[in-house]
């Protein structure tokens, strides 16, 4: 589990305790974008698609791969990415190495996982019924509902699912709702947003212990809490 470090907004200077996103290499091994505690993030004026991505070379294997460039939202209203530094070449130093040799490791990993573009409302739902199809999770499924009618978009076995693809944040009212449909259920509220969450919404699901992810554009969930990251770490 990729552990938080304290990065300041560059436009306020709050100090926040971001947790680095881990992405899963081809190999199987988990990649943890490198972010620097010391380093100096820079707010986002607009994105484009190459400063939305980074190279970073996995320590397990050597591979280099292209990776989402990590960011949060400060409650200054600024969008601040944290810099990224190169990781360790393949064999050096902090290189992991399972004890049954790598060969072992690739043999007991869980596959890569292959993310979907989100271009439309059910991609990102698509996108987020994979990936905890990945995570281990049976028969994802869409509720038996007509679409528009309810705060659930999915249900896997002790889990009920929000998936918000909407271009603002999900509220506090949302992941209320959501977590009281868990309870109906006896079931675990899981939710994903693409646009994120306001200070006030994951604080409540942090007093909820609701799992909060956030997906980009490529369908590449990543854990915004620590009850995610603990379901995650679970799988």
């Amino acid at each position: 589990m990729a552990k938080s470090v304290p990065v300041h907004c560059p436009t306020c200077g709050r100090e926040h305790p971001f947790t680095p996103p881990t992405y899963p290499c081809a190999c199987g091994a988990p990649l943890t974008l490198p972010v620097s505690p010391g380093a100096v993030p820079r707010p986002v004026a607009h994105r484009t698609w190459r400063n939305g991505w980074v190279a970073v070379r996995c320590g397990g294997c050597g591979r280099q791969g292209q990776w989402p460039r990590p960011e949060f939202d400060c409650s200054c209203g600024a969008v601040v990415q944290p810099p990224v530094e190169p990781a360790a070449p393949a064999g050096g130093a902090g290189a992991p190495v399972a004890p049954e040799g790598r060969a072992g490791a690739r043999r007991t990993a869980r596959p890569d996982f292959r993310p979907v573009a989100i271009r439309t409302e059910r991609d990102a739902v698509t996108a987020a019924r994979r990936y905890l199809r990945w995570l281990g999770f049976a028969q994802v499924r869409r509720p038996d509902r007509p679409a528009g009618t309810g705060v659930i978009d999915l249900l896997a076995d002790g889990l009920v699912v929000r998936v918000d693809p909407t271009t603002l944040p999900t509220t506090t009212r949302d992941v209320e709702c959501l977590w009281l449909h868990a309870l109906v259920d006896d079931a675990t509220a899981v939710c994903f947003s693409l646009a994120g969450y306001t200070t006030e919404a994951r604080s409540r699901a942090d007093d909820c212990r609701l799992p909060l992810f956030v997906m980009d554009l490529t369908g590449a969930p990543r854990a915004l809490n620590a009850c995610a990251e603990e379901l995650v770490r679970r799988r």
